[in-house]
């Protein structure tokens, strides 16, 4: 089944010139069913780019979703038209009284920050409360990760003395888990950050598990409540450009800009990106909507509790 998406958002034609099978409400009105709801609190810069690559990877089940989209009162994005956020998104306060099947927190530009300091974390903490209460299972991606399981568990983040940056292998710890189904033994996930959390934080806490890790990159995929919170420091929802647009947009504008790791073909940044990642992005969200949402939210969506 398709993904049901708000009328003219711009990935509906970019998804389609890749053969992925999208429809926009006004088709999908018609098919009597119930649909998965999903909302996305997209904090990226440019959120265009940011739609497409999570709406990229939802697709890949044969659930029917709906996608909605929030975003935040008390922060205005810069990079992205203003009626585009007008016509796509709504704020928290109009939402908050609906429930929702799964939810998707996405990373931000503000690793460097203390999280009191970022001037909507108030409202973002807010989000996180109320998730727990109004969604079935929510995934927190990198700066939202670190942030979440600050706010929940207490969870400190620590700067690195250099970006992380690049592809990194990643090791399931354990595979019986659902969200592992048809994983292999390793994956590859790309990473772009500054800071990090620490694998004696997380094991320390009887209320995480710790699903997966790389000797280079460190924790990648933390779980909580029984599957209702993933925390996941990278991100398998990038694009295969992404990381290259990144390098070429900071490079000679900053002295910390460094060649992203194992991404390029030969580590030449005149060849293009070796794509290591989408085969396991496309299983993790697949198992998490099949195994932890579709498997555990109730037929009634006001049930969710």
């Amino acid at each position: 089944m398709p993904l049901r998406l708000p009328d003219k958002l711009p990935a509906i034609e970019i998804l389609k010139k890749e053969n992925i099978f999208v429809m926009d409400n006004s088709r999908a009105t018609k098919q009597d069913i119930r649909p998965l709801r999903i909302i996305i609190l997209n904090l990226m810069p440019i959120k265009i780019t940011t739609e497409t690559d999570l709406i990229r990877l939802l697709s890949n089940t044969p659930l029917q979703m709906e996608i909605f989209f929030m975003k935040l009162k008390s922060h205005t994005p810069k990079n992205t038209p203003i009626e585009h956020m007008m016509m796509f998104y709504k704020d928290f306060d109009l939402l908050q009284k609906e429930k929702f099947d799964g939810m998707i927190i996405t990373g931000a530009p503000i690793e460097h920050m203390e999280y009191e300091d970022v001037s909507y974390w108030q409202e973002i903490t807010t989000i996180f409360s109320w998730a727990r209460t109004h969604v079935t299972s929510t995934i927190y991606i990198c700066w939202a990760a670190q942030a979440g399981l600050y706010y929940h568990y207490g969870i400190p983040k620590y700067p690195l003395q250099k970006k992380m940056f690049g592809v990194f292998q990643q090791r399931p710890l354990d595979l019986k888990q659902p969200i592992f189904r048809g994983f292999d033994d390793l994956f590859f996930m790309p990473h772009s950050r500054h800071t990090e959390i620490r694998r004696d934080d997380i094991v320390a806490k009887n209320e995480l598990t710790l699903l997966a890790e790389s000797e280079d990159s460190g924790v990648s995929i933390v779980m909580a409540r029984n599957g209702r919170e993933f925390f996941i420091t990278g991100h398998f929802e990038y694009a295969p450009n992404t990381l290259d647009i990144e390098y070429k947009r900071d490079l000679g504008k900053r002295d910390d800009v460094e060649m992203p790791l194992n991404y390029y073909i030969n580590n030449n940044p005149d060849n293009p990106p070796l794509v290591t990642w989408r085969a396991h992005a496309n299983l993790l969200f697949s198992n998490w909507i099949n195994y932890y949402i579709y498997q555990e939210t109730p037929y009634d969506i006001n049930k969710i509790k």
